[in-house]
């Protein structure tokens, strides 16, 4: 071996290529003869792996500061700035990365190094007031990475006996250990020179660019295939994106503006999970690793969660002293159910740590090349959370022939990723950081997520046995408001279950009173209730009762609203479905759903595909004439079920979502009494009925003696019909989404909107309309909910443009 590592310096590239092929072959780490398989003279020097994909990101965004690697250290006492100067020449000199600038070579760019650099200290006076806006001006200033040196040297002069020292490097060549290398090598260099005596600092046995070609190497030998093969198999084909609640939408290029919250682990705290660790067998990185992990699941509801993790790939004595970018990323996958203990969680997390550390090598680069993830500019590939621990590695300070250097912390207003947890643990404990995109969240909801974290850890010391979904994250306080302050909403629920008792209370009440208006057809309250009772006394002739389903199929128009209606008064639960969706979806539905009945008209018969025991029943009233008029008695708890609503399908097969009466008497009257909607109302309904946001245009002013004014389909996609109906029939409440209201707020005639109170929802309300709906309503309401909470869960009336923050409808049951 002795004889083959001194042959090796006189080989030339791809005879070392070769050799290195062969090594791999007998199971001998290249890295076995490291220290003389160095480039040649003139070589060209090609970048590192991740040299690379820095190159590629900063001819995206040659202005961005996101890859600025700095340091920032507080000098106290007498500070000779000549011997700082001769300090900084010597490192310059002993380090090539800090000679290094790049060249464009194709595709790529080569590694330009220069035998003599000149970094120059800039001298600074400034005030103590000052020093947190000058040290963030300096670490905002891009790099040219075809100019060099890509490092630069601040001194700031508070005063005679004070001085703030900032280092700023570019990523591309440099790392945070680099960064600690520079910042010890400085300080051993400074003494010596002001003490004038020589130091011979170990000489370095390698330069980056020569790891570089290392690298490159022992992973062409064939270690790219092992190590692949690995993170393909625990990755998988499939690359989900975690989806945290947020506070706005991903813009579609990422702006890497961030901000950070801090968060100190009390000394109990601390004292315990070094025991539960080592009662487990597990690192603290490990444990914090897994707790992290509980909450993103327990955030976002996803069995899938992936965190970035960088290693400091320093495997070798040869690297430990060398400045350049060493750094890489492992992604730590956990399969999370939220039934397995916090103890399966945890073993799980350290096996494929473990794991993770026997295949570190391989650069992320070459990961994201090989799984081929969907690019965006608005997201990083892979993962988007990323979580870093460390030991103590800065120090806490010291002192050098009269000077003390403290490290100088400031807030980061730069965050490559959605979150990025960081942990320092030292002799005083753990402080957690947690960085983030201000382009995603704001502080207030981040401040919730790093106390239920704190709270989770709690937890986990006390019994990490507890399932991982039933880890408390809430304190007393919270329990007591999310619980029941915020849900003391209960109403006694009407003495009849189902609307329909409603609409049929309200043709006892005002049966002269305009109920219903469409296509030019206008139905009093007794005559919508005495229709609607004929078609259910059929109904109920061909065996419909409780719990049965019929599936309506019917475009929007009177006898859509008389077969709902009928459908509940007969017992049964509607399926709504709408005539204009394509029909394997139509299908899909009517075969998943196996309603024993079908409601349609003749026209549309033939279009849809019925399954061969289904009851085809047409509308008409000559059909219901010789059917009762009276009111069906049916005896309905809240149990039944009052209709089955499909979802989008967007995330899969579309699925139909059950919802009982119930629920949806709660959410009439409690919907009613929040927006005080009375008989004066006049509702337009522009939504589908296969939306179950229809319901809420169809039964809460059904329910209080109000008009509902239905559009025909046609209408309600053209903003200058509605507003013409909107005008004709004195309308003063309208649900639509936001892009609606967009469109109507677009039109000349937008005046006509004055004085309505809009109800808005199914979308993100962006600020922009929410002021602009402001200026032209008399009211607006932002609506949430998703369809298994019955329509809408929550309610908040806009005032001025605020960000969603809802309250709980008004509920008839708990």
């Amino acid at each position: 071996m002795q004889a083959l590592i001194e042959s090796v310096g006189s080989l030339s590239a791809q005879q070392k290529k070769a050799l290195a092929v062969m090594l791999k072959q007998q199971g001998i780490n290249l890295f076995e003869i490291a220290p003389v398989f160095k480039r040649q003279e003139g070589e060209p020097l090609r970048l590192s792996y991740a040299q690379e994909r820095q190159w590629f990101l900063w001819q995206l965004e040659p202005q961005s500061t996101a890859y600025q690697v700095p340091r920032a250290l507080r000098l106290s006492g007498h500070l000779d700035v000549s011997a700082l100067q001769r300090s900084f020449d010597t490192l310059v000199a002993r380090h090539e990365s800090l000679r290094t600038h790049l060249q464009e070579d194709g595709d790529s760019a080569l590694q330009i190094i220069v035998e003599q650099v000149q970094v120059d200290i800039a001298l600074v006076d400034a005030r103590e007031s000052d020093l947190k806006g000058l040290v963030e001006a300096e670490i905002a200033q891009p790099f040219d990475l075809q100019q060099g040196p890509l490092l630069r040297v601040k001194l700031l002069r508070l005063a005679p006996q004070e001085h703030v020292l900032v280092l700023v490097q570019h990523h591309i060549v440099s790392d945070g250990w680099s960064m600690q290398v520079m910042v010890d090598e400085l300080v051993q260099l400074y003494a010596a020179n002001v003490q004038g005596r020589d130091l011979q600092l170990p000489d370095l046995p390698i330069q980056y660019a020569d790891y570089a070609l290392w690298q490159r190497s022992w992973m062409e030998a064939g270690e790219r295939e092992r190590q692949l093969g690995y993170w393909t198999g625990m990755l998988g084909s499939e690359q989900p994106i975690l989806e945290m609640p947020m506070d706005r939408p991903r813009p579609a290029v990422q702006s890497y503006r961030g901000a950070r919250l801090d968060l100190a682990l009390e000394a109990s705290l601390v004292t315990g999970l070094k025991a539960l660790a080592q009662r487990e067998g597990v690192t603290i990185f490990m444990l914090l690793l897994a707790s992290f992990q509980a909450v993103l699941h327990r955030y976002s509801g996803q069995g899938d969660i992936r965190i970035g993790v960088p290693v400091a790939n320093r495997n070798r004595v040869e690297t430990e002293r060398l400045i350049g970018f060493f750094v890489n990323t492992q992604i730590l996958k956990a399969d999370i159910d939220g039934q397995m203990t916090f103890r399966q969680l945890l073993q799980q997390t350290r096996q494929r740590a473990v794991e993770a550390q026997a295949h570190q090598d391989l650069p992320f680069e070459q990961l994201v090349e090989a799984l081929q993830p969907e690019r965006s500019l608005s997201y990083n590939p892979l993962f988007q959370v990323m979580f870093n621990h460390q030991t103590d590695t800065q120090g806490g300070g010291g002192s050098v022939t009269g000077l003390h250097v403290q490290g100088l912390e400031w807030e980061s207003k730069t965050s490559q990723f959605d979150l990025n947890l960081d942990t320092q643990e030292s002799a005083d404990g753990i402080q957690a950081s947690l960085t983030y995109a201000t382009d995603l969240f704001d502080a207030p909801g981040l401040e919730h997520f790093l106390a239920h974290w704190h709270r989770l850890l709690h937890q986990v010391v006390q019994d990490c046995n507890r399932r991982v979904g039933e880890l408390p994250l809430l304190d007393d306080t919270q329990w007591q408001q999310l619980m029941r302050d915020w849900n003391q909403t209960y109403q006694a629920p009407p003495q009849n279950v189902g609307v329909h008792r409603l609409l049929e209370t309200q043709a006892l009440a005002c049966p002269q009173a305009t109920a219903l208006v469409c296509n030019g057809q206008a139905l009093s309250y007794a005559e919508l209730n005495q229709r609607a009772n004929r078609l259910a006394h059929r109904l109920r002739a061909a065996g419909v009762g409780p719990d049965s389903l019929v599936a309506v199929a019917l475009d929007r128009s009177v006898d859509m609203v008389l077969a709902l209606l009928a459908t509940l008064k007969a017992g049964g639960a509607y399926v709504p479905l709408d005539p204009q969706f394509p029909a394997d979806r139509l299908a899909f539905m009517l075969e998943d759903s196996r309603a024993h009945v079908l409601l349609t008209a003749g026209n549309l018969h033939e279009r849809l595909p019925l399954a061969a025991d289904q009851q085809v029943l047409f509308m008409g009233e000559h059909e219901d004439a010789h059917y009762s008029s009276d009111n069906p008695d049916v005896e309905l708890i809240d149990e039944h079920l009052a209709y089955v609503i499909y979802t989008s399908g967007s995330t899969g097969k579309p699925k139909g979502v059950m919802v009982r009466h119930g629920a949806l008497d709660s959410f009439t009257q409690g919907m009613a009494q929040t927006l005080s909607i009375d008989a004066t109302a006049r509702l337009l309904s522009l939504t589908t009925f296969s939306f179950d946001i229809f319901a809420l245009e169809l039964y809460v002013p059904l329910s209080v003696g109000a008009t509902v004014v239905v559009a025909d389909k046609d209408v309600a996609q053209d903003p200058e019909a509605i507003l013409s109906l909107l005008h004709a029939h004195s309308i003063n409440v309208v649900q639509a989404t936001p892009s609606t209201w967009r469109m109507l707020l677009d039109s000349e005639r937008r005046a006509l909107l004055h004085g309505v109170q809009c109800l808005c929802g199914g979308e993100a309300l962006p600020a922009d309309l929410a002021e602009r709906m402001l200026a032209q309503h008399g009211a607006v309401w932002n609506l949430y909910g998703p369809t298994e909470t019955t329509i809408w869960s929550a309610a908040h009336p806009l005032v001025e443009p605020l960000p969603f923050v809802g309250r709980p409808i008004a509920n008839t049951s708990l």
